[in-house]
């Protein structure tokens, strides 16, 4: 499939609809996702304020599909800048057909247009499919990332 998606830029006024899809997109990530007060007032208008995150709907025969968010970051010690895809989301029904890929290769054109000298996402433990998405497209693994939950 190719030439069938579209990435159009997430707009504020359409705030619930792209939270009702975040928050599906994040239990989908985890069962035990909880949507706290803080993710529900900031993620969007976090992201909606950075001029260098992109947000876009997935969209494929003129209906939305999913999103991807995709930004350039300062490299973390380096005087250069780190591409990175933050997150990819196809709806469970829209699957296995091909948007995924086509929308990575859409955000990711865009992203090295902006020079960066590498391009970095990370996938979750046991997201095979999301893996091997990544590996068929020229990313390596380079690391496990461990997370220390906050005290109870």
């Amino acid at each position: 499939m190719t030439g069938n998606v579209a990435l159009v830029a997430v707009k504020a006024s359409e705030r619930d609809e792209f939270m009702r899809v975040a928050e599906q997109h994040f239990r989908g990530l985890s069962d035990t996702f909880t949507p706290h007060a803080d993710w529900k007032e900031s993620y969007l208008p976090a992201i909606l304020a950075n001029p260098q995150m992109f947000l876009r709907w997935i969209v494929s025969g003129g209906q939305r599909s999913g999103f991807i968010l995709y930004g350039i970051e300062p490299h973390r010690f380096l005087p250069r800048k780190t591409g990175a895809i933050y997150e990819l989301f196809v709806s469970p029904e829209k699957r296995r057909q091909g948007l995924a890929r086509e929308a990575a290769t859409l955000a990711l054109s865009e992203l090295w247009a902006l020079g960066p000298s590498k391009i970095q996402l990370e996938v979750v433990d046991g997201n095979a499919g999301a893996g091997a998405l990544w590996k068929s497209l020229g990313f390596t693994k380079a690391t496990e990332r461990y997370v220390l939950p906050a005290k109870p």
